[in-house]
């Protein structure tokens, strides 16, 4: 059983699958800086530093000021801002990945198109049987194919 869970760590696609984790686990962390700490705050002067998350519905019927004011009285709340908040970021921050994906992309140099190779094959026109190219007889039905 050591074995076989050796063999499947050390595969080169679970070592691939690791970087790939870690290295988004970071970004995940940038990305999330750069929304968090630069767009958001940009984005607040632009609403009116609107708070998405004082906004919610107390389920006992009864009006609390904040948020904070109706968890600590032990009233069950929708919490609809936060959800409201939660779609803008994601938003926010899967356009940002966007730009940054085809930022990198554009980096990248561009791939000429290959040019097919040359056929070393044809088809012989009688028994339809793929033969060399300089062939001037059919090896599957012996016809003369010099052309």
């Amino acid at each position: 059983m050591l074995k076989e869970f050796k063999k499947f760590a050390l595969k080169g696609n679970m070592i691939d699958l690791a970087v790939g984790v870690i290295i988004g686990g970071a970004f995940n962390s940038l990305v999330s800086s750069l929304v968090n700490d630069v767009i958001m705050p940009l984005l607040s002067l632009v609403t009116g530093r609107v708070d998405f998350n004082n906004w919610f519905i107390a389920l006992d019927g009864n009006k609390y000021e904040t948020l904070a004011l109706a968890e600590e009285a032990g009233v069950a709340v929708v919490k609809y801002g936060t959800f409201i908040s939660g779609v803008l970021n994601f938003i926010i921050m899967a356009f940002v990945v966007f730009l940054l994906v085809k930022g990198i992309n554009s980096l990248k140099k561009k791939e000429e198109p290959v040019a097919p190779a040359p056929a070393t094959t044809k088809k012989c026109p009688y028994c339809k049987s793929e033969i060399h190219i300089e062939a001037t007889k059919c090896a599957h039905c012996g016809s003369d194919v010099s052309e």
